[in-house]
């Protein structure tokens, strides 16, 4: 036990050096590059759980005036984990937003790069919604397979040759294929991968095999998006993607359910499999889409930068069932998450690969 406490009083002792060295030049430093520790909160990572982590950060602000002002920016999920394991100090992000889990290879690189102390909360649950504008008049029902046989560069390992919904499944409107989604460095887009190409592409028995046989193989076959102008590459700003699908009756968009709902009277769900996008399908994982959201904090920054622990109390606070993150269109997550993630909020434990597994 000695030795543990021991490490750990030098894990903390190194990171507050570092972090008091690196005060120069970074936002919220101190003044005139004095080598003082930086006192605001840096955040960066995914879209879809910046609406969410922005209102925490404006609530944190009016309760605790005596803290700086938390900076929360916008990077998409794959970029703000790469920007949070470059390393400890004040040039690096305390928290990092995330709508997916951090990979085995990400958690690896914050290890390698000296960030061993990687916090996990679960903070809600979102959909990866389909959308369509809401003045089309026949709206759009799909399947995962509709969907992945549409989009993929090589569907079920053959060339790509469909130009219409119809030329995919013949019960389809002979609309022009355009859909709007995110960029390979959103989560939101790992996600698109994840819950709806690769159920779509294990529809059929012989990629199913294959990901037995090689899954390098089947991944690339199964996830692997066209390049041909049928799937647009919109960035990370969800209300900008959401406002061309707005105005273009025959496209589709791929984001967050949050913004679904807050643009109910512009776009509407497309339901996949029959099944809806709803509060209610999402939290009970109904919806193909359903997936859990995440923030990522630094423990080696935990009692240097002032104010973390208090905003981590106050995520815990607006995640509660009928909190303002809810009003916000965060889906709390189920009770039993919900209660592990405020245990770790009091008490942190560094997450490890073998809890990846």
């Amino acid at each position: 036990m000695e030795d543990i406490l021991k490490k750990t009083f030098i894990s903390l002792a190194a990171a507050a050096l570092a972090l008091a060295g690196c005060g120069q030049g970074v936002p919220g430093g101190g003044a005139g590059g004095d080598g003082a520790a930086r006192q605001q909160i840096r955040i960066v990572g995914s879209s879809t759980v910046y609406p969410f982590t922005q209102a925490v950060a404006e609530r944190f602000n009016q309760g605790n005036p005596n803290f700086g002002a938390p900076i929360v920016e916008s990077t998409g999920s794959g970029a703000g984990l790469q920007l949070f394991c470059a390393g400890v100090g004040a040039g690096h992000p305390d928290i990092t937003n995330s709508s997916r889990r951090i990979k085995p290879s990400e958690l690896e690189l914050c290890n390698r790069n000296g960030v061993q102390q990687v916090i996990e909360l679960p903070v809600g649950i979102d959909g990866l919604a389909l959308v369509e504008s809401a003045t089309r008049a026949t709206g759009f029902q799909l399947t995962a397979r509709d969907v992945y046989a549409a989009l993929a560069a090589n569907p079920f390992g053959r060339a790509q040759t469909a130009r219409t919904w119809q030329d995919v499944n013949p019960a389809l409107p002979a609309v022009r294929i355009q859909v709007y989604g995110p960029p390979p460095t959103s989560g939101t887009r790992d996600s698109f991968a994840e819950l709806i190409l690769e159920k779509g592409c294990d529809s059929d028995p012989e990629m199913k095999a294959l990901k037995e046989q090689d899954s390098n193989r089947h991944k690339t076959v199964c996830t692997q998006i066209r390049e041909d102008g049928a799937f647009i590459e919109a960035g990370e700003n969800d209300n900008l993607l959401m406002q061309r699908v707005a105005e273009n009756q025959g496209a589709i968009g791929v984001l967050g359910f949050s913004f679904l709902e807050e643009n109910r009277d512009r776009v509407r769900g497309i339901a996949i499999g029959g099944v809806e996008p709803s509060s209610e399908t999402i939290q009970n994982f109904t919806y193909p889409g359903a997936r859990q959201m995440f923030i990522y904090v630094k423990g080696e920054h935990l009692n240097v930068i002032p104010g973390l622990r208090e905003f981590l109390q106050e995520y815990a606070r607006g995640w509660e069932p009928g909190g303002y993150l809810a009003q916000r269109g965060l889906i709390p997550s189920p009770d039993n998450l919900r209660t592990q993630a405020a245990q770790q909020v009091q008490n942190p434990t560094p997450l490890t690969a073998a809890n990846l597994q």
